[in-house]
């Protein structure tokens, strides 16, 4: 199988690329448009800031291409977000792929900003999330969130609900890291590189 991760300017990418390897998966690392098309499964983590990001992508006709394509599509954090209509993070206009506004964190109730660390799943759809235990923790390192909404297939408190993982049609995302969610994490990429067709 033929598993591209698209490369763009933003951090966290080669992180992804090693969780695969660790369960047997190769995975290619590109920025080519045609590579990019020609992939059976299209991994789109990362981490970085959503204006500068859109620029990027934008002035690489990576977000036309992106929206595009017809194989299923794995976000990944910034991935997520970015996937979503609108940004407050630089008032970005993003891909508009998930009709849902990302929106920072308002420090409230004791809670923190970014939030960082573990955190429960609930309400989990799809086969992404095959094989999982009720409420599994995976791992999160986030400023921003996109609410619950028609697309959401799994949610998470901080303190009140946000979508944790999006879809759409062959368009899924998640909020979380997957490739530092230990046995959680590696079961979520095993299911999209083997069960989302």
């Amino acid at each position: 199988m033929n598993i591209v991760i698209i490369k763009y300017n933003a951090g966290n990418i080669f992180s992804v690329d090693y969780a695969l390897r660790r369960l047997g998966i190769q995975a290619e690392i590109t920025g080519d448009h045609q590579k990019i098309k020609a992939a059976d499964k299209v991994i789109f983590p990362g981490v970085g800031e959503a204006f500068t990001t859109m620029q990027y992508l934008r002035k690489h006709g990576l977000d036309t291409l992106i929206c595009g394509l017809q194989q299923p599509v794995l976000g990944i954090c910034i991935g997520l977000q970015l996937m979503c209509s609108r940004s407050e993070e630089g008032n970005a206009t993003c891909l508009d792929i998930f009709d849902e506004e990302v929106v920072r964190f308002r420090p409230s109730q004791g809670i923190k900003v970014p939030h960082i660390g573990w955190n429960s799943l609930q309400n989990m759809k799809t086969p992404l999330f095959d094989g999982l235990p009720a409420n599994p923790y995976v791992y999160f390192v986030h400023s921003y969130h996109a609410s619950t909404g028609t697309h959401t297939i799994g949610t998470s408190d901080y303190p009140t609900p946000f979508s944790a993982a999006l879809q759409r049609d062959n368009f899924y995302a998640v909020q979380f890291h997957p490739e530092k969610s230990g046995e959680a994490g590696a079961r979520i990429l095993k299911n999209f590189i083997e069960k989302i067709n």
